[in-house]
């Protein structure tokens, strides 16, 4: 009854219907107790509505349906709005608001996505919702008997993985969490044998520029720069500063050691958009030691987002209002006066100038999504997984013809998204772009997992917290998984040892996400998707239950040589 209780303090009357009764005379009697006195409510089908008591200046509607239900149109007064949730799926929904201008003249305007529970009714879902799904009892056994068990992951023969792979340029290994050791570890010693046995050049993360340079400086061994951070020093701090990656970083640098030539060297590399001002100061400094008055222009023009460097997202919201003009051509304008030098500033340093150039990607795609994050919808998304598609595409470019690229991101930017509600949504991402474009070069891996502790915050800018992992929903892919009794294990999809499998895995079922925050109160709606695995990747590694990453302290680790970049 909160809802009602909050319409009737708007509204003169208000008339509410309830699915449940036990819940109306639960309603009922609070509501009652607390003097709201003018709430009409029943039980009933809410997508009839209340045509006794219509016309309605407006109707709200605080569930999900497939459409907007004809009779709730008809029971709209002349001007009246109706809000409704509607989508293809309960999974997949978009909040609409309908104004009824005449008689049989209705418009509609989309307010952006949304999640609700579904709206069961004659005009809306039947009681079983056509996306769930039951578990085909042979299906967890078919599981066991195509998978690759992982007895240990520091010995597991990846010689197989390796075949399938084949020559693939760009191998994508994604992650279900941004907190979980054992997604780390595997995707550490897949990457290792990329590296050794098929000469792949480069890992490329999702992380900002400036900080993974910072760590490319280290692994490479080049002369570090002046810094007044450390990589990764800001929200969320433990998804790269923590001892997994700091075993891979050690064992890149001692790798790139034995390099024969600087050429050989294996770099690390950042993908995401986040550096607003850490790459405008990254531009800077380039420009002052080659060209100092261009570096004078820079410095004018960038100073105008100066005021928001706490908070980009301050900018975005005071451009949409208003209240400050967008600084869209000024951020373009750097960006055009370093291409437009590019062939003399290349013969100087062509690695510094490339680093320079990527910044500046950055500081223009950073300020457009920034205004871009407030329209919500698939918007923001698409800018910034088409950033890092392109980012990508930049380094194949820059690495030349043997570059071979190993990639580290969360399973929803890695997984084509063509095969989930994203593509409902009208949203794109790296692995569905990287499928369309390069996709006899690429090969996707997913990561999976059930239960265990997990490193996330409860909200953004919050301190890292030791989540528990509620076990997976009965009608997702990880519960196949987990009812295959197999605790860890590598499946292939693209053609596993029997076809059956691929057939009874491709009908849709949910799919588990936890980002950097970790809702598990409201896991269903906050974490779970839509998805056919199948068509999502070529690879899915699962682990039954898993253990949370360690975070870095402050304090430099014993031995670390000066240049250490998750140092003070």
């Amino acid at each position: 009854g909160y809802a009602a209780a909050v319409l009737s303090r708007v509204a003169r009357e208000v008339y509410s219907i309830e699915r449940h009764e036990p819940l109306l005379r639960a309603a009922t009697a609070s509501l009652r107790a607390n003097g709201y006195e003018n709430l009409h409510l029943r039980v009933g089908d809410g997508s009839l509505g209340w045509p006794e008591a219509a016309p309605f200046d407006a109707i709200v509607v605080a569930a999900g349906g497939p459409t907007v239900p004809e009779p709730l149109l008809q029971q709209l007064a002349l001007g009246g709005r109706l809000v409704i949730p509607i989508g293809p799926t309960p999974k997949s929904q978009e909040l609409i608001r309908v104004t009824r201008k005449g008689p049989d003249e209705f418009v509609r305007e989309n307010l952006g996505s949304v999640r609700f529970v579904p709206l069961v009714g004659e005009h809306g879902w039947t009681p079983h919702a056509p996306s769930s799904s039951k578990s085909i009892p042979a299906l967890p056994s078919l599981i066991r008997e195509c998978a690759q068990p992982i007895e240990d992951i520091e010995s597991v023969d990846l010689g197989a993985l390796l075949e399938r792979i084949g020559d693939a340029r760009i191998v994508l290994l994604g992650e279900a969490t941004h907190g979980t050791s054992e997604f780390y570890r595997m995707r550490t010693r897949i990457s290792q044998e990329l590296i050794l046995r098929r000469g792949f050049t480069m890992i490329a993360v999702e992380a900002d520029w400036p900080d993974a340079a910072h760590i490319d400086r280290h692994v490479r061994r080049q002369k570090a720069q002046q810094r007044e951070w450390s990589a990764f020093s800001r929200f969320p701090q433990w998804m790269w500063r923590n001892r997994e990656v700091h075993e891979l970083v050690e064992w890149l640098r001692e790798y790139n050691l034995e390099a024969r030539t600087p050429e050989q060297r294996v770099s690390f590399h950042g993908l995401d958009l986040y550096s607003l001002y850490s790459s405008i100061g990254e531009v800077l400094t380039y420009l002052d030691r080659v060209d100092p008055p261009t570096a004078a222009v820079a410095r004018e023009r960038y100073g105008r987002l100066t005021p928001w460097q706490n908070d980009p997202a301050v900018y975005g919201r005071a451009v949409l209002t208003g209240r400050y003009r967008s600084c869209e051509d000024e951020v373009v304008s750097i960006l055009s006066r370093l291409l437009a030098r590019r062939i003399e500033f290349m013969v100087h340093d062509g690695e510094s100038f490339f680093d320079a150039v990527q910044n500046a990607n950055v500081v223009k795609e950073a300020e457009a999504y920034y205004r871009t994050m407030y329209y919500g919808g698939a918007a923001s998304w698409n800018l910034r997984d088409q950033h890092m598609f392109d980012t990508l595409k930049r380094l194949l470019e820059h690495g030349g013809s043997e570059a071979k690229i190993i990639v580290w991101e969360h399973n929803s930017h890695i997984g084509n998204a063509k095969a989930t509600e994203m593509h409902r949504r009208g949203e794109h991402n790296v692995g569905s772009l990287a499928r369309s474009e390069l996709a006899d070069q690429t090969y996707h891996v997913g990561f999976g997992t059930d239960h265990g502790i997990v490193a996330a915050a409860s909200e953004w800018n919050g301190p890292v917290e030791f989540k528990k992992i509620r076990p997976a929903h009965e009608q997702s892919y990880e519960r196949l998984c987990h009812e295959s009794r197999c605790p860890a294990f590598l499946l292939h999809l693209f053609e596993p040892k029997r076809l059956a499998l691929r057939e009874e895995l491709m009908q849709e079922r949910l799919e588990r996400a936890i980002g950097v925050i970790y809702r598990p109160e409201s896991e269903l709606q906050s974490h779970y998707f839509g998805a056919v695995l199948p068509e999502q990747f070529d690879e899915y590694i699962w682990f039954d239950a898993t253990h949370a990453v360690t975070p870095l302290g402050r304090e430099v680790p014993h031995g670390a040589p000066d240049t250490y970049p998750f140092g003070l």
